[in-house]
């Protein structure tokens, strides 16, 4: 058998690659991320593995992949790879969806927690060396408003309601959600703000695409609890920076667990590294260990299933944008 021509747009060195040896035998496999690898390599290409953060070289290597029949992105966020010579051809495209979920629930739960018992409080207590007794909150029969509820939301959603809380959630097809016994009301989106008066805790999980691109804003804020705690673990975007800043300066929200943002690194002297209701993750709240790891075996099951004409698993939408 002719084995399968993998272009992997890499690092070389990144330690996560040494399991792509498990294909050896059925595939020719070149890494690189160079303008004269990808001339050289990309031609013959028959599959497109595209690293964490290696979107742009897709654009370079895509319209000289003639022969490709795949191309999958080891994140689970694909709108820095999706363009519009992938979008409207039919190579199909699969991500990293699922790999990360079980990371990212635990810290929105972990983020519930930080509010609620005011651990900043407890560390600086500690370390200026002060008794200060204060009262802090249940979480359990508080309400989790859940923005996106897709597998990264319904797994906060397990955790929580494990924890006693109460669900709400917006979701595009709520239809899909009419058996799903944890939550206690789905909205559309055009109830978003609905949604968020109720919410003591709102969790922002949805993908970027052109419908969520800022759909988080100044008046989604007002409509906000001023008790009311926003966690995004989706893409920075989709909240618009400027009113959070805003909210959270005022004081008009209580606080923001964030581990997306509009641009990272987040540059040195941005209001998100000073304000004191602010927990700040460097997009690190997937980085479990052995991440990187995690997302190449979910590659590695793909191209069995490639190899074996077999479905794909974690098929994107390329129009939808996940």
């Amino acid at each position: 058998m002719v084995p399968i021509k993998l272009l992997v747009l890499s690092n070389p060195a990144a330690h996560h690659l040494r399991l792509l040896d498990h294909l050896k035998e059925s595939a020719d496999i070149q890494v690189g991320n160079t303008p004269e690898f990808i001339n050289a390599h990309a031609p013959s290409a028959d599959v497109i593995l595209v690293g964490s953060y290696e979107g742009d070289l897709l654009r370079t290597a895509f319209p000289l992949a003639k022969h490709v029949r795949w191309v999958h992105s080891l994140s689970a966020g694909v709108e820095k790879i999706v363009f519009a010579e992938l979008a409207e051809c039919g190579v199909p495209l699969t991500n990293g969806r699922g790999v990360f979920t079980p990371a990212l629930a635990e810290f929105a739960i972990a983020s519930i927690l930080y509010f609620a018992k005011d651990l900043r409080a407890l560390v600086q207590n500690q370390q200026a060396g002060k008794w200060k007794q204060f009262d802090i909150e249940l979480i359990q029969g508080q309400t989790l408003g859940i923005v996106g509820y897709g597998d990264i939301g319904r797994e906060s959603a397990r955790l929580a309601h494990a924890l006693g809380m109460k669900l709400v959630a917006v979701r595009r097809n709520t239809a899909l959600s009419d058996q799903d016994s944890i939550l206690d009301r789905v909205f559309p989106p055009d109830a978003l703000r609905e949604m968020l008066a109720l919410s003591d805790f709102v969790l922002v999980t949805t993908p970027l695409t052109p419908e969520t691109r800022g759909m988080i804003g100044e008046a989604e804020f007002s409509a906000m609890k001023s008790t009311a705690v926003i966690i995004n673990l989706g893409r920075g975007p989709v909240i618009v920076e400027s009113a959070l800043i805003a909210a959270l300066a005022a004081k008009t929200i209580r606080g923001a667990a964030l581990d997306v943002f509009d641009e990272e690194p987040l540059p040195e002297g941005h209001p998100f590294y000073r304000l004191e209701n602010v927990l700040l993750s460097p997009h690190s709240a997937d980085h479990t260990v052995g991440w990187a790891d995690l997302a190449t075996r979910l590659f590695l099951d793909n191209f069995e299933r490639f190899r074996n004409g077999q479905p794909l698993r974690n098929i994107v939408d390329k129009k939808a944008g996940y």
